[in-house]
Formats: C-alpha cells, sequence, structure tokens
C-alpha cells in the first residue's frame, strides 16, 4: 500500500486516472495492460508504475488485484461523454463498423496510422449529427485511416461525404465498402503537403481530421481542412489530438499551431478518442471542435506553403529525420531540361528555371519544356506516377532517394519508362490515331483538367453522333466518379478502371441520360 498511496499521492489532482484504473484492477475481472491504458486513458508509463506498487495475481498476460482495496470497490465517475447515453440505439451501425474495422488494411507506421475503436468512429458521427445539422451538409474527411466517413455516410445517408488522403489502399477499400453498403462517399488522392485536390477546395461544411500528432502534422491537416471549407460563416473543423498526461508542453506547441490559424476552440472533449496502441498518450486523444474566424483564411494562405514536408514522428518523412540527397549528380549528354521540378541544390543548372513540386502538381507550367528533370523526396516515391502525368514535356527524367521502379498504369500509357538505379527516364509515346487508347490519352494528356470534360470532348470527337449533353450522360454513366475530378486527384484503383470505362463509353448508347 505505501507505494501505491505514493503514486496517488505524488499524482495530486490528476489522480482520478490512477484511481480508477485500481477500482477496475479490483473489480474481478482480468484485464491486459492495452485495455487498462485504452480503458482509463492513462499513459502506458504510470500504468506500469502503478502495476509494480501494486499486488496483482497473474495469468499470461492479465493480471488484476490479488484483493480490493478499501474505499475503491467502484470506479470513480469519468469525465462526461457527450454521446455515450446514444450508443444503444446504434448497436447495428456499432456492430457494422467493427466488421468494417476488423477488415481494412492495416495502419503504416509511416503515416502516423494508430487505429481508433470503432466504438469511437460511431461516437464521432454521433456527436457531429447531434452537434451539427448534417442532412444536406457536405462533409470533407481530411485523412481517414479510421472510416469514420464510412460511419457518418450511415448513420446520415442525406449528407455529402468526401475523403481526401494519401493512402491508396485506404481509399480503395472505403470505395469499395461504399458501394457495397450502397452509401455515396467521394474518394480523392492528395498528399496534403503538396496542396487539396481541386475538386474539394472551398466545398464542404465541416472538415474532421485526426492527424499526425506534430505541431507540424496538426498545422498542415488542419490549414487543408480549412481550404476545403466553403461555408466561411458557420463552419467547423473537428480534430483529434492527444498527449501525454506529463508532456502538457507538446500540447501547447499544437495549441500554438491552431491559433496561429486563428482557430477558436469552441469546445474540447477530453480522452474523447480511443485507440488501439498510442499507449504513450493513454490510448486516448481530446477531440476538438474548432471555428474558424474571418481571419483563418490569410493565416492559412500565408502558412501553408511553409509547413515542412517532415511532418510525421516516424519514418523518413519524421520530423527528427534529414532528408536524404536526390541530386542527380552530372546530367546525361545531351540533357537539357527546360525547368527543374522539386528541390535541387543550388549549384545545379543555376539558371534554369524551378518549381515547387506542390505547383506541379497544381496548375500546368506556363512555358512549353521539352525536357524535365524532377527530383522526388525521400520517402515521397508514390508520387513519382502523378508527377510524370502532370508533365507535357517530350523527355523526363526523374531522380528517386532510393533503388527506383518503372511506374506502372496511366503513366505507362503516356510514356515508355526505364529504371536504372535510382533514375527514371519518360519518354512520351506518340498519340494514338484512334480508338480507346486515342480517347484514353486525349483525358491523361490533360491531367490538371476536369476529367469529364476533356472526357467528354475527346468522345465527341471520337464517335461524331454525340451531342454535348449526350456525351456527358455517357461518361456519367460509364464513371459515375469521375464527376469534377481531375486524373490527378483520382485514386489508383479509379485510375486503373479509366481504360475500361473509356473503352465502354465508345461503345454505349447515345441517350440524353
Amino acid at each position: 500500500m505505501d507505494g501505491i498511496e505514493e503514486l496517488l499521492r505524488s499524482a495530486g489532482v490528476d489522480g482520478r486516472r490512477l484511481r480508477t484504473a485500481l477500482a477496475l484492477l479490483g473489480d474481478g475481472r482480468w484485464w491486459t495492460l492495452a485495455d487498462l491504458v485504452r480503458e482509463t486513458a492513462t499513459s502506458r508509463r504510470a500504468v506500469e508504475a502503478l502495476l509494480r506498487a501494486a499486488d496483482l495475481e497473474r495469468s499470461g498476460d492479465r493480471f488484476r488485484l490479488r484483493e480490493p482495496l478499501p474505499g475503491l470497490a467502484a470506479a470513480p465517475a469519468a469525465p462526461a461523454d457527450p454521446v455515450a447515453h446514444l450508443l444503444d440505439g446504434h448497436a447495428g451501425l456499432l456492430a457494422r463498423m467493427e466488421e468494417l474495422v476488423a477488415k481494412a488494411p492495416r495502419g503504416r507506421q509511416a503515416l502516423d496510422h494508430v487505429a481508433a475503436t470503432p466504438e469511437t468512429v460511431v461516437r464521432r458521427a454521433l456527436l457531429m449529427d447531434t452537434r451539427f445539422w448534417l442532412p444536406g451538409a457536405r462533409l470533407l474527411f481530411v485523412g481517414d485511416h479510421d472510416l469514420t466517413s464510412l460511419a457518418t455516410a450511415l448513420l446520415c445517408p442525406a449528407a455529402e461525404v468526401a475523403v481526401v488522403d494519401v493512402d491508396e489502399r485506404i481509399l480503395a477499400y472505403i470505395a469499395e465498402q461504399a458501394d457495397r453498403l450502397e452509401v455515396e462517399v467521394r474518394t480523392r488522392w492528395a498528399d496534403l503537403r503538396l496542396g487539396l485536390p481541386a475538386s474539394v477546395r472551398g466545398w464542404a461544411d465541416l472538415a474532421f481530421t485526426d492527424p499526425p500528432y506534430t505541431p507540424e502534422g496538426i498545422g498542415l491537416f488542419a490549414a487543408r481542412a480549412a481550404e476545403g471549407i466553403g461555408d466561411r460563416e458557420r463552419s467547423r473543423i473537428l480534430l483529434a489530438y492527444g498527449a501525454g498526461e506529463h508532456t502538457p508542453a507538446l500540447a501547447l506547441k499544437v495549441q500554438h499551431a491552431l491559433g496561429a490559424l486563428n482557430l477558436v476552440s469552441e469546445a474540447i472533449h477530453p480522452d474523447f478518442n480511443r485507440y488501439h496502441g498510442a499507449e504513450a498518450i493513454g490510448s486516448a486523444a481530446d477531440l476538438y471542435v474548432l471555428r474558424p474566424t474571418t481571419k483563418t483564411w490569410p493565416a492559412v494562405a500565408a502558412r501553408v506553403d511553409a509547413f515542412s514536408a517532415a511532418i510525421y514522428t516516424h519514418g523518413p518523412q519524421s520530423v527528427e529525420s534529414r532528408p536524404a540527397d536526390v541530386a542527380p549528380g552530372p546530367l546525361p549528354e545531351g540533357f537539357a531540361p527546360g525547368v527543374l521540378v522539386g528541390e535541387w541544390p543550388r549549384d545545379v543548372l543555376p539558371k534554369t528555371p524551378r518549381a515547387r513540386l506542390s505547383t506541379w502538381l497544381a496548375k500546368p507550367y506556363a512555358a512549353e519544356a521539352a525536357e524535365v528533370a524532377i527530383a522526388v523526396p525521400a520517402g515521397m516515391e508514390a508520387l513519382l506516377p502523378r508527377l510524370l502525368l502532370a508533365t507535357r514535356a517530350r523527355r523526363v527524367l526523374a531522380w528517386t532517394a532510393a533503388p527506383a521502379e518503372a511506374p506502372a498504369g496511366p503513366a505507362a500509357a503516356v510514356y515508355e519508362l526505364t529504371a536504372s538505379g535510382r533514375t527514371v527516364e519518360a519518354v512520351r509515346r506518340p498519340l494514338p490515331s484512334e480508338g480507346p487508347e486515342r480517347v484514353l490519352r486525349r483525358v491523361l494528356d490533360n491531367a490538371h483538367g476536369k476529367l469529364a470534360n476533356t472526357w467528354r470532348e475527346a468522345l465527341i470527337t471520337a464517335r461524331g453522333d454525340l451531342t454535348k449533353r449526350q456525351a456527358r450522360a455517357v461518361v456519367a454513366q460509364a464513371a459515375p466518379w469521375a464527376a469534377d475530378a481531375t486524373v490527378l486527384e483520382l485514386p489508383a484503383h479509379r485510375l486503373a478502371d479509366l481504360p475500361a470505362a473509356v473503352a465502354a463509353s465508345l461503345a454505349a448508347p447515345a441517350t440524353e441520360g
């Protein structure tokens, strides 16, 4: 008892968490360390200290008190949960989300993925549905490894839902399950460090994000969420963030990052989000309800491009990593790029124009360049196919930090691709003379434009029997997921579907739709 009393005494007014843990250990049930951390929202370090001081009996990796401690027979009341009382009325939704979460792609450490519990995902949807009027509203999920978009679409099918994510597996899984469950969820690819997809800029009424838990990650994801907001008077951004009870300075840095964007913390629900993992912060995170102000968007415009590519806590793009060198050394004889794309050393072709990766993906380059050189940062190799599609040059050389592979998919329909060491060479193929290959090339050659518009015009030219209205209806039937999207923001699974959809549109009957 002496060790336990000392721990409780040193915890002071924050000792409720430890007392709750003791009460749970003494209620007769067996507990694992991970379950106890998540249930009490207490850091692993604090729980381990408590377990060392307690008199426990063990069974494998589970434990409980040998005897309940006096005065701790029942767990003290936890902070009020605004929607916990609604869960019993949504048991079917909870069961469905348990199934969906269990089958979802595994998290990637390099993207700071930690899976929220299915109950958390449902409670997020319930909170949005009870706090706001969702029918007819547009909800943007800025990253959604936890599948909160699916829970929200199932709870309120009358809301419009869109997901932006860099993880192709997540986008494919969400789209597949949305189709199976007959709910509508738009999926858009984006590396948020380089920008928000054009089709969702200024689109949403509410935005939700559970970003990397670094000040840089929080600031970037919150800024992109603000860019996605269209209703600038009544919008909200919901954001999950957690820090251990012993590290308030980390939370302060994050709140400074939010304050720099002139976001008002309208509410903070403590320990609202629970996770499988993240035991250093008690497997829990607060839920912030943030309200933009008129000063938010000027602050976003001034700061968003200054955020570093290093926003994660793990991997080559972690805040503590040093970026790998992608400088190519001597350029091949006869290769004279008209523009250098990405971060290049100053002494490499100092008089050659340069373009940032974000600019290259956002809009077509103003000048015509027959040859282009691209430097792809470490950890961002997945960008290469889209960087090539965004390029209109005859020849492209791209350098990566690690040994490269020639991209497959749509880029291979545009370029002849060869890889050698850290270099990928892309030579533009001739435009096909006719058929679906020509229509597909017309679409891919205009990767920055709206896919449906480019496709419609190419279809009219190829078939000769369609009005604009008829061509628009044919495209909508062949690829309902193409509306308002550009080629560059389509997820990989949709890009893979594009050749077959183009072929189908050439054979489809002409109707008014």
